[in-house]
């Protein structure tokens, strides 16, 4: 290939986008990356650009666009502030095991160390990698134009192969136009090719499925590993076949649907009563793609979400550094959940299904669980009160949403209420931060969703302290026609925090309510009429039979639509377990106390 016709570094970036079916590209300009904006302009006729107006609004977008589509995209900022804006997406996308490439500008290669305008230079010249370096899976920075080839090929592998994660390619001014020298590398050559779905080893397999058919009062316990590709399939059949009760973390709710007669729910320290009383009595678990964090494990404590041991642990992940972290294991298998399902499915196969008389009374021990907390929680359901009852609005929220529907939650006292009584019916219906819980993932998020899933309802259940936080979205979902809606869980307060203070500071409350200076009274914005003056529709809603409503009107608008909805603040959500915050002491049960196993 001659010089001439070579791509500069900025063109081959956004071919080798194009050659893996990227869509979009998210981001803000900034005088550090118009020779990357420039080499969008010369295809947007093969990639869309979506121009937002907070940095961390794109990597959000691409990290839930991804979580839809299963289609990675990639963000560009600029330079300094820009590119600074994005570890807290690149954070929530790294721990949650979500692919996106970060196109960062910098100075230029001949300013290095001069103190550029924007540079990080007092510690190493053009230091952004060292900024963002514990938020993403890797950074890459060429520094001349013939490195882009290897850099580009390099990077793409590296974000989507394993255990994937956002990868960042920090590029100096200059190298955006600086010649490669070459033509883009072939994907399909240099990282199609490549295999992930690793299984676990035979014997492995087969201990594996003596264990569980040996076992009197197993669980399977899920986690995000498998709301990906087939592995919801092949859950369902082990569940149903084998008649194995399948609890799930925060992050796996929707691998097996809600209403599913053995789903048990949300495993967590605000977790259903039965979900937490059948793993902590469970003699087995085999836990998939579960990372066994303090919420899903009421802080370890022992007796209120898990007994390991003596509770045996089968732990499956594709990343065995999460393997052992937090439990010691009766068999540790490192595979991909799906292609482990599989290998486990036809493990099973000599021997018989699930219907035992030891199977059916752990099940009929479970149904008894189920009744009981169903009757405890139902009151909430009916609560006509205005400020909203958050139970009851988690409920109307939740019934309001067409089967195909897709839920985003942000980060709050909401999202417990969500995640406890919202019913997912699909891996993607109900999407959560469930790693970093940065503010703002669900107000922005919900507008990757649209863009990935256009035929399907996008809503966004957001508190006001993250939408006030984030509300440039609502320019950008006007500017780029995306038709999603929010709902502002109106509570006049960082709820969840004042929930800490009241629970274990005895009522010592310090920045965590929203008043006005001269009344004392609660005080937000309007958020119907911020959004009515962004050219998006907005209305007020107060008492509960109306929620669902709102919802359902702002759905049939197919237009941008807030929903302000003034939610009750003084009831946090309880649950079966707990969470201990050291030096401060431990939350109670709400229902049950603590069971251990002998």
């Amino acid at each position: 290939m001659s010089e001439t016709n070579a791509l500069n570094g900025g063109q081959m970036i956004v071919d080798y986008l194009i050659c893996n079916n990227v869509p979009y590209a998210f981001g803000l300009c900034g005088h550090g990356n118009i020779g990357f904006i420039d080499a969008l302009y010369e295809r947007q006729s093969d990639i869309k650009t979506i121009s937002t107006h907070h940095e961390s609004v794109s990597g959000f977008m691409a990290d839930v666009y991804y979580r839809v589509s299963g289609q990675p995209t990639a963000t560009f900022t600029s330079c300094g502030p820009g590119s600074a804006n994005m570890p807290i997406a690149l954070g929530n996308a790294f721990l949650d095991s979500v692919p996106f490439l970060a196109v960062t500008g910098n100075v230029p290669t001949s300013q290095f160390n001069r103190g550029a305008f924007q540079e990080l230079y007092r510690h190493y010249q053009a230091d952004f990698p060292s900024t963002v370096r514990a938020y993403c899976k890797r950074v890459f920075q060429p520094t001349r134009g013939e490195q882009m080839p290897h850099t580009i090929r390099e990077a793409w592998k590296t974000m989507v192969t394993g255990r994937p994660g956002p990868v960042v390619l920090d590029v100096p001014f200059d190298i955006f136009k600086e010649s490669t020298g070459a033509e883009t590398p072939d994907p399909r050559a240099w990282v199609e090719g490549i295999s992930c779905k690793v299984g676990a080893d035979p014997q492995g397999v087969d201990k594996a499925a003596k264990l569980l058919m040996e076992a009197e009062r197993p669980v399977v316990l899920v986690g995000s590993g498998c709301r990906f590709g087939e592995a919801s399939k092949r859950l369902i059949e082990l569940a149903e076949k084998y008649r194995i009760p399948v609890a799930a973390s925060a992050s796996g709710l929707g691998a097996l649907p809600a209403e599913h007669e053995l789903a048990l729910g949300l495993v967590a320290r605000n977790g259903m009563y039965q979900a937490n009383q059948a793993t902590r009595q469970a003699d087995l678990i085999l836990a998939l793609g579960v990372r066994f964090d303090d919420r899903t494990s009421s802080s370890w404590i022992p007796g209120y979400s898990f007994n390991i041991p003596p509770t045996k642990l089968i732990h499956v992940d594709i990343d065995p550094e999460e393997i052992g972290r937090n439990y010691p294991v009766e068999l540790g298998l490192m595979a991909d959940t799906t292609t482990f399902l599989g290998q486990l499915l036809d493990a099973l196969d000599k021997y018989e299904s699930g219907a035992t008389p030891q199977r059916k009374a752990w099940l009929s021990s479970i149904d008894g669980w189920r009744k009981e907390w169903d009757a405890f929680v139902e009151p909430g359901f009916k609560d006509p009160a205005s400020p909203i009852n958050p139970q009851r609005a988690a409920r109307e929220i939740d019934l309001a949403m067409p089967d195909d529907g897709i839920l985003v939650s942000d980060i709050g006292i909401h999202h417990n209420w969500l995640i406890q009584y919202c019913k997912p019916k699909r891996p993607d219906s109900l999407i959560g931060c469930m790693g970093f819980g940065p503010m703002g993932f669900g107000v922005a998020g919900v507008l990757g969703a649209k863009l990935a899933a256009p035929e399907r309802p996008c809503v966004a259940v957001v508190g006001d302290g993250a939408f006030f936080m984030h509300n440039t979205v609502l320019g950008t979902a006007v500017e780029y026609n995306i038709p999603a809606v929010w709902v502002v869980w109106n509570n006049y307060a960082y709820a969840s925090i004042r929930g800490l203070q009241r629970g274990y500071l005895e009522g010592r409350e310090l920045a965590t309510d929203f008043k006005h200076p001269e009344t004392g009274q609660p005080y937000n914005p309007d958020f119907a009429a911020m959004a009515r003056s962004c050219g998006v529709d907005g209305v007020s809603i107060d008492r509960p039979k109306d929620l669902a409503d709102a919802i359902r009107q702002a759905i049939a608008a197919n237009r941008p639509y807030v929903i302000d909805a003034n939610i009750g603040a003084e009831s946090n959500p309880g649950g079966a377990g707990i969470w201990d915050l050291p030096g401060l002491g431990q939350s109670k049960p709400m229902f049950g106390g603590r069971h251990e196993l002998g």
